[in-house]
């Protein structure tokens, strides 16, 4: 009595479809599915140490090296 077999979830599904229509429902999945991949996009940033530091830091490439030297005034 407390649980619901596949028919009552069918019936449910139907109205559903019937309320809201195909394209608002297609509409609703694709939103919910790019709010997740920005969500772990935003997670998997905030893992990565800053970037800024990487520019600036003697590690750099010897190229960039020599730009940032030319740009010092001496």
């Amino acid at each position: 009595m407390g649980s619901f077999s596949i028919w009552h979830w069918l019936i449910v599904l139907v109205v559903v479809l019937l309320v809201f229509g195909t394209k608002r429902l297609r509409g609703a999945g694709r939103d919910l599915g790019e709010a997740v991949k920005g969500f772990k996009k935003g997670m998997h940033d905030d893992e990565t140490p800053g970037r800024l530091d990487d520019r600036t830091s003697d590690a750099a490439d010897p190229a960039e090296r020599a730009r940032r030297d030319d740009n010092v005034p001496r």
